[in-house]
This record gives C-alpha cells, sequence and structure tokens, in this order.
C-alpha cells in the first residue's frame, strides 16, 4: 500500500509539473496591456487605456514605441478610451489592432500599422460592428484577434448577464470592404455554472500545429463596459481549428488551469497570449495580465503538449 500511494503520489505531481511558469515582467508604467503579439523578436502590446503600442525585444526589454493618442493624462479616460483589446499580424505583416466596439463611437476604432516603418494608418469600424450586432451578437466586446490560413478570427467576450462566447470568422482583410466581408459566427465554450462566467479575453494561432489558444478569465461583470472583481485564469486550446471553421459551436480539446501552473497566477486577470516558440513536445507562451491597477504583468510560460 505504501509503495502504491508513493507511485500516486509520483504520479500527480509529474502531471502538475507538465506545464512551467519560467518568468514574470513587470511593466509598471504600461497601463492595462490587452493585447500582445510576437513578430521577428519583437512583442507588441496595446493596452485598453493607454495612449501608446509598446514593442519589447526578445529579452523583454523596452525598445521602442508608437504614439496613438495625444492624451495629457497617464491613463485614457475610461468615457472617451478606444478599449483597444487586442492585436495580430496579418498576411501582409501589418499589425492590426482592434478597439472592444463595445461603446460607440470611441470604442468602434482601429489601427494598420507596419512594425518596420512604423507608418500608421486609423480605421472605423462601425459598419462592421453594426453587422456583428444584426449577426446575431447582443453586445458587442471584441476582446481576442488572431490570423488564421485565409481568415481572421475575432473573439467576442460575454458577462455574467450575456453569457455566450463567440468566435467571428471573418476575411483576412475585413476593414477594407465592411459591408461586404463575410461573417460567421461560432460559440465557444459552454458556461453551465450560474456563479461565474468564463469570458474569452485573448487568441493565438499555431500555424505549426493548427491550434487555436485562448486565455479566458472570470470577472464578476454583467456588461460589456465595466470592471469587475478579478477571479481566475485559464488556458484553452482548440485542436484542428481549420476544419472546425463550420462549426455552429465548439469547446476547448484541453482547459489548463493557470493557477495549479503557478501560484503567481493567483489574482491575475489574463488578458492575451502570443505564441514565442514552439517544437514537438511544447509551446512557449507570452501572456499579458492586467489588473486594474495601471500596471501590466507579463508571464512567459512553456506549455506541455502531452
Amino acid at each position: 500500500m505504501t509503495r502504491l500511494l508513493l507511485l500516486l503520489s509520483i504520479f500527480f505531481i509529474s502531471c502538475s509539473k507538465k506545464h512551467k511558469l519560467q518568468e514574470t515582467i513587470q511593466l509598471p508604467h504600461y497601463p492595462s496591456s490587452s493585447g500582445i503579439s510576437y513578430f521577428k523578436k519583437q512583442v507588441y502590446i496595446t493596452g485598453d487605456d493607454a495612449k501608446h503600442l509598446l514593442i519589447l525585444d526578445s529579452n523583454f526589454l523596452i525598445k521602442d514605441s508608437v504614439t496613438l493618442y495625444s492624451h495629457t493624462e497617464y491613463k485614457i479616460p475610461k468615457a472617451t478610451k478606444p478599449d483597444l483589446e487586442c492585436v495580430t499580424i496579418t498576411a501582409t505583416n501589418k499589425l492590426l489592432i482592434l478597439g472592444s466596439g463595445s461603446s460607440i463611437p470611441y470604442r468602434n476604432t482601429g489601427w494598420l500599422i507596419d512594425p518596420v516603418t512604423k507608418q500608421k494608418d486609423s480605421l472605423r469600424l462601425d459598419t462592421f460592428y453594426r453587422r456583428l450586432k444584426n449577426n446575431g451578437l447582443e453586445e458587442i466586446n471584441i476582446e481576442g484577434v488572431c490570423a488564421i490560413p485565409g481568415n481572421i478570427i475575432l473573439s467576442n467576450r460575454g458577462n455574467k448577464t450575456n453569457r455566450k462566447n463567440f468566435l467571428v470568422l471573418t476575411r483576412k482583410d475585413f476593414w477594407i470592404n465592411q459591408t461586404d466581408a463575410p461573417v460567421t459566427l461560432i460559440r465557444v465554450g459552454a458556461n453551465t455554472d450560474s456563479t461565474v462566467f468564463n469570458g474569452v479575453s485573448g487568441l493565438d494561432y499555431s500555424n505549426k500545429s493548427d491550434r487555436l489558444l485562448l486565455t479566458v478569465s472570470t470577472e464578476d461583470t454583467r456588461n460589456s463596459i465595466d470592471d469587475g472583481t478579478i477571479g481566475k485564469s485559464y488556458l484553452w486550446i482548440v485542436e484542428n481549428i481549420s476544419a472546425k471553421k463550420r462549426w455552429k459551436a465548439i469547446n476547448p480539446d484541453k482547459i489548463i488551469d493557470l493557477e495549479d501552473v503557478d501560484d503567481r497566477f493567483k489574482g491575475q486577470k489574463v488578458e492575451s497570449v502570443c505564441i514565442l516558440a514552439e517544437s514537438d513536445n511544447s509551446i512557449t507562451l507570452l501572456l499579458a495580465a492586467d489588473n486594474d491597477n495601471g500596471s501590466s504583468t507579463l508571464f512567459r510560460v512553456i506549455i506541455s503538449k502531452e
């Protein structure tokens, strides 16, 4: 019996150590990190009330920034903030940054930025976001974006009143012709527990393994505008996403409770994810957290594929 208990103990310890938090990076002077992307050994971060796009090098040191708004305050006021929630690299190697669309007109905006020249073009997304509402999204709250072959995927976060998360599948350059860009809604993740709501907050896609990675968090909020008490954060993994583009609903194939990976995730509202590297056995990720305190935290994590 003692030997059996020892073997079981070793088994559970080894399972709990499959994933590892390698490093935390504090960004005390960058507020509300909400979107993160990795391209050509640089990390690009946007904040929902930040005035600039932050650029880090491969060692996660601040390298540069791109000014987006000329406000005198440290954080853009909530009533007028653009709520830039997500960023990705498009098929043409441009940074696409999107506002959440949760408040008109301030949050129906976006940016297209050349990461090499820093040339930036502002986007108005009123037409496209209005079409999303007409297609069945009760509340618009775009919090994630990523590019997959031939398409862009957005994530629309629900809340404790509107308890549904959706993926929005559309054309890879949907902002050019917003009237005709195709829109497919895919419900993602069931929320059966009435006491909490798991809201999708960020996306990234693995070209190597065709996995969709989603950051998910619980927050005590009943609408798409207000913040609430921070709960727990998770990583969801959907396998073979390219084969599921016509599905009406999907559930994650794997759910990772980040607090089980490391206690340092307690009290952290993880907002976004990007892939730094991938091997046959593991994926190295960078997660961004915003705790509504005017600063940001990054977490470098190795996730086992076993």
